[in-house]
């Protein structure tokens, strides 16, 4: 589903949050690759790339969940949409704690990363209100 972003959304603070959740976790996943791309000594490759990769998925669909909730016109499906957007923020949360424990030097992101995601809980309550 392809809509049109209303156009108050943009400047809201949870869709700004969004958008710098999507920025940072980019980032910190491409400094995080390079250091876990390489193979193991075994010759395994290193499990928490896998877990680089999720937060760039879930922080991607922040934004669209946002969008689609602001646009339902039923709360029921609005609501669904809402619980989404929690899951995301909680398998996001969850993935950064997993993170943390990488063999690489970009794990000292993190935490910036998980400082965001409790702003953007904190944003999100306050959010959910308004719909």
């Amino acid at each position: 589903m392809l809509y049109p972003i209303p156009s108050h959304l943009p400047d809201s603070p949870i869709y700004k949050k969004a958008m710098d959740i999507i920025t940072l976790s980019r980032s910190i996943s491409t400094y995080l690759n390079q250091d876990l791309s390489y193979l193991k000594s075994d010759g395994s490759e290193d499990e928490h790339i896998y877990f680089s990769g999720d937060i760039v998925q879930q922080s991607t669909s922040l934004a669209p969940e946002i969008v689609n909730a602001e646009l339902e016109r039923h709360s029921d499906k609005k609501y669904k949409h809402i619980a989404t957007l929690e899951r995301l923020t909680a398998l996001l949360y969850k993935n950064c704690r997993r993170l943390e424990k990488s063999h690489s030097n970009g794990r000292d992101y993190l935490p910036i990363l998980r400082s965001e995601l409790k702003k953007f809980r904190r944003l999100q309550r306050t959010w959910m209100m308004t719909l």
